[in-house]
């Protein structure tokens, strides 16, 4: 399915989507104005469209108006919120800029921070429509029986993703279905702590009655679905259950379209528009460009993640870490350093773009390293060899590296892109919501947690570094348009050897970091193993130690740090009695 058949299909259909309750009250406490009434809508076409709608708000567009924060407050990617305050990237771009985003990047943001409050609405506006597809559905007349099944676990499914998204990010939400409305009078809803086991029964629905394959790509099929709840049962520690259910999808998923589950064979091209809706994509945001909408149906959420030099657009955000570039270190068996026990990486931080200055080409590196990270003297996608600090905002501020696995080709500019924006950084790049990585890396995970095998885990792992093993996928003269890159490429595979009950864990969440690097995992990954004070510590010390000051001092907060506190507006606005239904997160 192209992109516009999920936000921008026709004007009839236009019409139809509409905002049910307006995002400068509460998410729930005011009804729409010359909104069409349910009767109206209350047919296929118009449920069809509502579930349409329901699907658009997946790229965190629509809730940006007036905040003077932008799409990337609520980008689908989290990119802000997960892979920032992960430890994978700075802010970047210069102090001042969006700074918002400091606190959040530094772990103590507070209640009246504005890009909470926008993140919170935007996910919720799509818990409403997913509702609001359901509350008309049991009106609709003309809908057979199979269609109100599949509608039904469709909108469950993403109602599931918007409120995942925010328990994540806040731990504490309330959890908002169908029977919640303005007229009902019922909503003002606590955040009691049973959201997550609602989100399961989402999930768990949605999988038990989603078709395995769909009319059209970027629908939830049944193992996206699977997928999710899967992902649930980790966070819960349900491992065992987790165990079993992935065991069942890596043996039976596919693809909306019924392609079966598989690694791309080249990691770079994971990243590339060109492939998108590939054998690895369980499920992904739908992005397009130049489609009639202007730069609408376009990855603006992370419009702002390109060098701020050169042709490659805006605006020198979302800068890797030092932390990040040196993890793809590997010692002489091309395996990693699990005990963090690199050393730092060169780079060119200091040295003018026209002052000499020559890359690492004897310390061996994981391949992945130069698909994730931008660095000076090294083949850049084709754009040519990145020229250092040139392409930087601030190197002094930000550091040097740039991000690169959702950057576009230069070959694809005007395909892939949209300029009819304020910046050609409008692509058509997907974001993956869970790719198959993704996939076998928490089934590696279940595996020792569940009552599995260590051999199992290390399979599954070993196909993740297989696939970056292969050579053709390498940064160099097949992939760089001739560029020859001078890093030395090594990689292993875990042996019995290597990969042992003591050390199974350490190595799949090591693997994580550095496979899904820049894709809005980190944080949450770092806090439900229970790891994020001391490896966010460890990460702020080291950062500071190469030239990024804005973690110096910093320090995690544990009973904190882990979760954002709710929206102080939020708690204003839901006030029954003299008193708030929310409470606010502990430590805030």
């Amino acid at each position: 399915m192209k992109k516009y058949n999920l936000k921008h299909i026709m004007p009839a259909v236009l019409s139809l989507l509409v905002v049910l309750y307006a995002c400068d009250k509460s998410y729930l406490e005011v009804p729409a104005a010359g909104a069409l009434s349910q009767d109206v809508l209350a047919n296929k076409v118009g449920v069809e469209a509502l579930l349409v709608g329901a699907y658009s708000l997946l790229d965190g567009e629509g809730s940006n108006a007036g905040t003077g924060n932008g799409p990337w407050a609520t980008s689908s990617s989290n990119w802000v919120y997960e892979s920032v305050a992960g430890g994978d990237a700075h802010k970047g771009s210069d102090p001042g800029d969006q700074n918002l985003i400091t606190p959040i990047e530094q772990w103590n943001a507070t209640a009246a921070n504005g890009y909470l409050d926008q993140i919170w609405q935007q996910r919720y506006d799509g818990v409403q429509r997913a509702n609001e597809s359901l509350r008309v559905l049991k009106l609709a007349k003309d809908v057979t029986a199979a269609d109100v099944t599949r509608i039904t676990a469709e909108a469950r499914f993403l109602r599931g993703h918007y409120h995942f998204d925010l328990i994540k990010l806040f731990k504490n939400v309330p959890f908002i279905d169908e029977s919640v409305t303005y007229s009902a009078g019922n909503f003002l809803v606590a955040n009691d702590g049973t959201a997550m086991s609602k989100i399961e029964a989402d999930f768990a629905y949605a999988y038990a009655n989603l078709p395995a394959t769909m009319s059209s790509v970027g629908r939830a099929n049944k193992w996206a679905a699977a997928a999710y709840l899967a992902k649930v049962y980790m966070f819960e520690k349900k491992f065992a259950e987790a165990r079993a259910l992935y065991t069942t999808i890596i043996a039976n998923g596919t693809t909306s379209l019924g392609v079966k589950y598989a690694l791309m064979p080249k990691f770079g091209d994971v990243f590339n528009a060109a492939n998108k809706n590939s054998s690895e994509d369980v499920f992904s945001v739908q992005m397009t460009a130049n489609d009639g909408t202007g730069a609408a149906n376009a990855n603006s959420g992370d419009a702002l993640n390109f060098p701020y030099g050169g042709e490659t657009g805006c605006c020198g955000f979302f800068q890797p870490s030092f932390t990040l570039a040196n993890s793809f270190e590997v010692d002489a068996n091309g395996l990693p350093f699990l005990n963090n026990g690199y050393v730092a990486l060169k780079s060119d931080m200091g040295i003018a773009a026209d002052k000499a200055f020559t890359p690492d080409s004897t310390t061996p590196m994981d391949p992945r390293v130069d698909w994730t990270v931008g660095r000076r003297g090294v083949p850049f996608l084709d754009w040519g060899i990145m020229p250092g600090s040139t392409w930087v905002r601030n190197q002094a501020a930000a550091g040097p590296y740039e991000p690169l696995k959702h950057l576009f080709r230069k070959s694809q500019e005007g395909v892939f892109t949209d300029g009819s924006s304020w910046t050609n950084g409008f692509t058509a790049n997907n974001y993956h919501l869970i790719r198959y990585a993704d996939v076998l890396l928490m089934a590696a995970e279940a595996e020792i947690q569940g009552g599995g095998t260590v051999a199992q885990a290390m399979a599954y792992v070993n196909q993740i570094r297989t696939r970056a093993s292969n050579p053709a996928g390498f940064v160099g003269p097949a992939n760089n348009a001739g560029l020859v890159s001078p890093t030395k490429y090594q990689i292993g595979l875990y042996t019995a050897s290597t990969f042992t009950a003591a050390n199974a864990m350490t190595a799949i969440m090591f693997e994580r970091k550095i496979e899904l690097a820049m894709e809005g995992h980190r944080f949450s990954d770092l806090v439900r193993w229970g790891t994020a004070k001391a490896e966010l510590d460890a990460y702020a010390k080291a950062e500071t130690a190469q030239g990024y000051t804005s973690m110096s001092g910093v320090t995690f907060t544990t009973g904190k740090s882990e979760y954002l506190p709710i929206p102080q507006a939020q708690i204003d606005k839901s006030v029954k009695a003299g008193k708030s239904v929310l409470t606010q997160n502990p430590g805030y």
